[in-house]
C-alpha cells in the first residue's frame, strides 16, 4: 500500500535507485524483473515494460571486505573515484580490519587535490557509514573531525544498529572507539608519507596544509602527532615553501638555544622583511615564518613542542639569554641608559599611542619596531579579528627604538618641539606600517614626511 502521492515508489527505476544506494554491498544478490523498452504502435511513444527475466540489481559484494592481497591497485583507486566522485587517482590510502570490543573495516583515502569547498567548516566530511554492508549515512561528521574533513572513504560496522541516528552517533562510545581508531589510521599513514615520500607529503601539504593546522585545537589528544606534521616557511631556506618540520627546527637550533621563534603576519612578504628579525639574522637563528590565517589558532592550541616552547620574536620583552655574552648585554645596558631621557621625551609626546617606549634589542638596521605585550594578542590577529568584525582586545602597542639609527640620533638632537613631536610620529607610523599596519590618518603621515623631507 503506497501513500497518495507517492507513485514513484511503483518505477522499477526509483526502486532499483533506491536499492543501489543502500543494499548495493550486501552478500546477497537482490533479484527484480528486467525492464526493456518497448515501441509503441503506429509511431506511438514508446516506454520501459518488465519482462520474464530476472537481474540482479546491487553488486552483491564489497570491495573492502576483501583481503587486501585480492585487490589490484587499479580497483583501489576506481572506487576511491565510485565514493569520492573525483576524477583524480587518490595520493594514499588505509585499508585496515579491527577486530576486538569493536569489530569493524575501514578504507580511507588522501585525496591528490584538495575540493573547492575545503574551508568550509560547516560542510559534511566525506564519510560514508555502513552497517554489515548496508549503507546508513553518507558525510558521517562524527566519524571523522573537522581538520580531516578532506579523508574520503568507508566505515563498515558490525557493531552498530542498522537503525543508527545522527543522533545515535552523536552520543554512542562505540563510534567514538571507531572515530579514534580512525584517526589514528589516518595519522599514521600522513606519518608514513611524510617520513618515506616527502615528494607526494608535500603535494599533500601545498593542497591541504591549513586545514591541518586547525588539529592542534581541535585534538588535544593526538596534539603531538598532528605537531609533527605540520610544516612551516622560515629563514632557513628565507622562500615560501612550507617545508621546514619542528623536528627539522629543532635539529638546527643552536646549541645554547632554548626556544623555538617565530613570527607571524598577513603575508609571507610581510614575514620575510620584518624589523624584528634583524637580530636573528645577524646571529644566525632561525626564525618559522608564519603567514597563513589559521596559524594564529595554531598557536593558541600549540605553545611547545619536544619540550621546547614556541616564542614570538614581535611579543615581549626579548631574552635572548644564553645566546647573548656578557659584553653583549652590558653594552645594551648602557645603551638604554644614555637613550633614558630621549625615551621619556617619545613616551610624552606619543601619550595614549603606545603602553611604553623602550631600547630594542631586537633592531640593528631599522630605527623602530612595534611590539605587543607578552600576554595580548599579536598585532596581525588583532587585524584579522577586526577583518572578521569581531571585536579584538584593545590593547597598545610598545614601542621599541634603535639608538644607533641615524633617525633616532636626529630625534636626540632636535630642540624644537613641533619638529620633535613630528619626527616621533613618523617612527612610530613607519613602525606599524612595517608590521602590516593601518594608519588611522595616513593625511597626517604624509604631511608630516613631506616637511621632513624639504
Amino acid at each position: 500500500h503506497l501513500r497518495e502521492g507517492e507513485d514513484e515508489y511503483l518505477n522499477d527505476w526509483k526502486l532499483k535507485s533506491i536499492i543501489r544506494k543502500y543494499s548495493d554491498h550486501i552478500t546477497l544478490p537482490i533479484l527484480m524483473k528486467k525492464s526493456e523498452w518497448k515501441e509503441g504502435e503506429n509511431g506511438a511513444g514508446g516506454e520501459m515494460v518488465p519482462t520474464d527475466k530476472d537481474e540482479s540489481v546491487n553488486k552483491a559484494s564489497a570491495l573492502w571486505a576483501r583481503s587486501k592481497n585480492d585487490i589490484t591497485e587499479e580497483e583501489y583507486q576506481e572506487f576511491y573515484k565510485h565514493v569520492s566522485h573525483d576524477f583524480e587517482n587518490p595520493l594514499a590510502y588505509s585499508h585496515s580490519r579491527v577486530e576486538g570490543k569493536q569489530e569493524y573495516i575501514s578504507l580511507l583515502y588522501i585525496p591528490s587535490k584538495a575540493p573547492f569547498d575545503l574551508y568550509d567548516r560547516e560542510r559534511r566530511q566525506g564519510i560514508k557509514l555502513y552497517v554489515k554492508r548496508v549503507f546508513i549515512m553518507e558525510d558521517a561528521e562524527k566519524l571523522m573531525p573537522q581538520y580531516l574533513r578532506f579523508v574520503r572513504g568507508v566505515i563498515d560496522s558490525a557493531d552498530l544498529p542498522l537503525n543508527v541516528s545522527r543522533e545515535i552517533l552523536q552520543d554512542s562510545r562505540d563510534v567514538e572507539a571507531i572515530k579514534n581508531g580512525s584517526v589514528k589510521k589516518v595519522l599514521g599513514l600522513l606519518e608514513d608519507l611524510a617520513e618515506n615520500k616527502p615528494e607526494q607529503y608535500a603535494t599533500f601539504w601545498d593542497a591541504f596544509g591549513r586545514v591541518m593546522k586547525e588539529g592542534p585545537g581541535e585534538d588535544w589528544t593526538n596534539k603531538d602527532k598532528i605537531a609533527g606534521l605540520l610544516r612551516f616557511a622560515s629563514t632557513h631556506a628565507d622562500n615560501e615553501t612550507q617545508n621546514v618540520s619542528l623536528k627539522d627546527y629543532i635539529g638546527r637550533m643552536k646549541q645554547e638555544q632554548e626556544v623555538i621563534y617565530y613570527i607571524t603576519a598577513d603575508s609571507f612578504a610581510a614575514a620575510q622583511h620584518s624589523p624584528h628579525l634583524e637580530i636573528f639574522r645577524k646571529k644566525g637563528i632561525e626564525v618559522l615564518l608564519m603567514s597563513d590565517k589559521v596559524d594564529e589558532w595554531l598557536l593558541g592550541g600549540l605553545t611547545e613542542f619536544e619540550g621546547k616552547k614556541l616564542q614570538s620574536i614581535a611579543k615581549g620583552d626579548l631574552d635572548l639569554g644564553k645566546l647573548q655574552d656578557e659584553s653583549e648585554k652590558e653594552a645594551q645596558k648602557k645603551v638604554e641608559e644614555d637613550a633614558k631621557s630621549l625615551v621619556e621625551r617619545i613616551k610624552s609626546t606619543l601619550g595614549e599611542s603606545v603602553k611604553e617606549v623602550r631600547v630594542t634589542h631586537r633592531l640593528t638596521d631599522s630605527p623602530a619596531c612595534l611590539v605587543a605585550g607578552e600576554h595580548d594578542v599579536s598585532g596581525n590577529l588583532a587585524r584579522i579579528l577586526k577583518a572578521a568584525g569581531q571585536q579584538a582586545p584593545d590593547t597598545k602597542p610598545v614601542l621599541e627604538i634603535n639608538p644607533g639609527h641615524r633617525l633616532i640620533e636626529r630625534l636626540k638632537t632636535e630642540l624644537d618641539d613641533a619638529k620633535f613631536a613630528d619626527y616621533a610620529h613618523v617612527v612610530f607610523d613607519q613602525a606599524l606600517l612595517a608590521e602590516g599596519g593601518q594608519l588611522d590618518d595616513p593625511a597626517s603621515f604624509v604631511r608630516r614626511m613631506n616637511s621632513l623631507i624639504v
